[in-house]
C-alpha cells in the first residue's frame, strides 16, 4: 500500500491547563478517531554527522526527512511504514509505503514510484542509518464538518539512540516536560471556530521539531564531544 499526503501543518505546545480549556472547546467540532489514543514509534534516518537535521533546523525553503513508523510495538508481520517527508514554502508534502516489518527486514520493496524515491534519497545521502528513536502517546481527531482537518496531541514524547529497532520497545528517556503537542493538519486555510478558539485561550504556533529538539538538546552535544575527541 502506498500512500500520499500534502497539507499545512502547524504546531502548538500546550501547557496541561491550555489542553484541557482546548479540547473542551474543540469538543463540539471534532470526532476522535476509531482508535482514538495510540502510540507512535519512530526510527529517524541520518548521516553520521546529522547532516539532514542539521540541514533542517537552517530553515531551508526545501527540506527532507526519511523515517520508519509504526503504530505500537510491531511484530515481524505487522505493518510498519517507511516514510519521505517533504516541505517546500510552508507545504508538507508526505510520502509513505506499508509493508510488514519482516518485508522491510528483508528489503523487499514494491515495485512502484515511492520506493523509487526513497532509493533516490538514500543514494543521495550515501545510505543514511536509523539514529534516533522517537515515540510518544497520540490522541487523534478529524474534523466533524471539516474535510480534512486533522488535530492530534502527542505526550510523553522521548527519545533514545540505542537499540534503534522498532520491535525492542517503546521505551525513552522524556523530550519535554509534561507539556502537549498539538499539530493542525488542513488542507488550505484553518477554519474559523478554531482560528477563534486559538485567539480567545492566546494559544500560538511554534516552529517545533521533535527530531530536531531531541538533537538541539542532546544529540549536538555528543557530535561535539566526539569531534573533540577526534
Amino acid at each position: 500500500m502506498t500512500e500520499t499526503f500534502k497539507r499545512y501543518e502547524k504546531k502548538y505546545l500546550l501547557s496541561p491547563e491550555k489542553f484541557n480549556i482546548l479540547i473542551e472547546g474543540m469538543a463540539p467540532y471534532l470526532t476522535a478517531d476509531a482508535y482514538s489514543t495510540y502510540t507512535v514509534c519512530n526510527l529517524y534516518y541520518d548521516t553520521p554527522d546529522y547532516r539532514l537535521i542539521r540541514m533542517s533546523l537552517e530553515k531551508p525553503v526545501y527540506k527532507e526527512k526519511l523515517r520508519l513508523r509504526s503504530y505500537g510495538i510491531p511484530g515481524a508481520k505487522d505493518s510498519v511504514f517507511l516514510e519521505l517527508k517533504k516541505k517546500y514554502k510552508g507545504i508538507v508534502y508526505k510520502r509513505r509505503i506499508a509493508l510488514t516489518l519482516e518485508a522491510f527486514r528483508r528489503g523487499e520493496f514494491p515495485e512502484e514510484q515511492i520506493p523509487q524515491e526513497i532509493a533516490w534519497f538514500m543514494q543521495m545521502y550515501h545510505n543514511p542509518m536509523p539514529v534516533v528513536y522517537l515515540a510518544y502517546d497520540r490522541e487523534a481527531f478529524s474534523g466533524s464538518q471539516d474535510i480534512g482537518l486533522r488535530v492530534t496531541f502527542d505526550r510523553n514524547i522521548r527519545w533514545r539512540d540505542q537499540l534503534l529497532d522498532l520491535s525492542k520497545g517503546c521505551w525513552g528517556t522524556p523530550l519535554l516536560g509534561n507539556e502537549v503537542l498539538m499539530e493542525v493538519k488542513i488542507p488550505s486555510a484553518m477554519p474559523l471556530w478554531m482560528c477563534r478558539l486559538l485567539s480567545q485561550y492566546e494559544i500560538y504556533p511554534v516552529s517545533f521539531s521533535k527530531y530536531g529538539t531531541c538533537y538541539r538538546n542532546c544529540l549536538s552535544q555528543q557530535r561535539k564531544e566526539i569531534v573533540t575527541c577526534a
